[in-house]
């Protein structure tokens, strides 16, 4: 995979890089978003070279394409029929996703608007009226709170490791906090208030929110800070909060790895859980138990849209069943109705 990526970087167009440069530069989008930008668009442009050179995508030599030639006019020359074949072939032949060809087609219609609203070399936009795949609308997986004590009791029971405290504490800021994985991971020391009132993670397109913190995450931080570094020797990351067995930062594959040992030990491992999965128990747990308003949740998850947010406000299950069991009808039943029935011709 990683050499797939790096083939990928040194194929590029200079239309492509300059976009790619604006995004990241004059945007002050992330890295990690850009290399999104890179990927799909490169996709994109394989295909549209295939297209009008008449290869197969099912053969050898499509692999072998290279975008160097994608210029100025090349785009001038796609039309919206030829980005609608391209997510046609996306779903049939590549068996992509509805997110994965909304993605696709978003990264799309972003460099197009580039070219025409900043580079000036398109008129209009041929991707503007393609309307993006509707994507269903799945209602979050979270842990229960018995179920998120289960996980948090698990790191205490485990006698093996050296790192309870650390992983404790991450598992804590994960289930009360709502941060995302490259958030938590991100943190540095010079970050946290002094007092452990709060913390700055930097979220999504850079942006930096502050997060609050409760009495659960101070006594966690505080315990893992009494014992950081007790089993490196040589600190190469020294501002890093939380550190690997070598020292440095650790990785967000660490912290996904240690997520899933843990559900595993509390027995939890069934329900496929991920870091973001914790994420998502955070807000509904904070939303359906805790009472906090949608707004200052949106305010908490660090979401730029009131409709991210808004998933998280389905109702529970337990209220439901609640609901049904107040219609007026609930008790009404063929027993009942014939006895009522009786009573009346008698």
């Amino acid at each position: 995979m990683q050499e797939t990526k790096k083939k990928i970087k040194e194929d590029t167009s200079p239309v492509v890089e300059r976009f790619l440069r604006y995004k990241l530069v004059i945007q002050g989008r992330s890295p990690k978003t850009v290399e999104e930008y890179r990927l799909d668009l490169h996709t994109f442009f394989v295909y549209q070279i295939a297209l009008r050179e008449g290869i197969s995508p099912k053969s050898e030599e499509f692999n072998q394409i290279t975008i160097e030639s994608v210029n100025n006019r090349f785009i001038q020359d796609i039309t919206t029929l030829d980005i609608l074949e391209f997510l046609v072939y996306m779903a049939n032949d590549r068996g992509n996703s509805t997110a994965s060809r909304a993605r696709k087609l978003s990264a799309i219609k972003t460099f197009f608007k580039y070219m025409v609203a900043t580079e000036r070399i398109l008129e209009r936009n041929p991707a503007a009226d393609i309307e993006t795949p509707k994507r269903k609308n799945a209602l979050p997986k979270y842990l229960t709170e018995n179920e998120s004590i289960r996980l948090l009791t698990a790191v205490l029971d485990d006698k093996e490791s050296k790192y309870k405290e650390r992983d404790f504490c991450i598992i804590t800021l994960f289930l009360n906090c709502g941060m995302r994985l490259s958030e938590l991971v991100g943190i540095s020391l010079s970050d946290i208030d002094r007092d452990l009132r709060s913390l700055r993670v930097v979220g999504k397109g850079n942006k930096e929110r502050i997060v609050y913190l409760n009495d659960a995450c101070r006594d966690a931080i505080r315990k893992y800070l009494n014992c950081r570094g007790e089993n490196q020797t040589d600190i190469k990351d020294p501002n890093a909060l939380f550190l690997s067995r070598l020292g440095r930062r650790l990785s967000n594959k660490t912290v996904q790895w240690m997520v899933y040992k843990y559900l595993e030990l509390a027995g939890l491992e069934y329900k496929h859980f991920s870091t973001h999965k914790l994420r998502h128990t955070a807000a509904t747990l904070m939303y359906q138990e805790g009472g906090v308003d949608v707004l200052a949740l949106k305010e908490i998850l660090g979401h730029s849209q009131l409709s991210t947010t808004q998933i998280y406000t389905h109702i529970g299950d337990k209220k439901l069943e609640e609901a049904i069991a107040k219609n007026p009808l609930a008790n009404i039943n063929s027993g009942n109705i014939r006895s009522a029935k009786k009573e009346e011709e008698e």
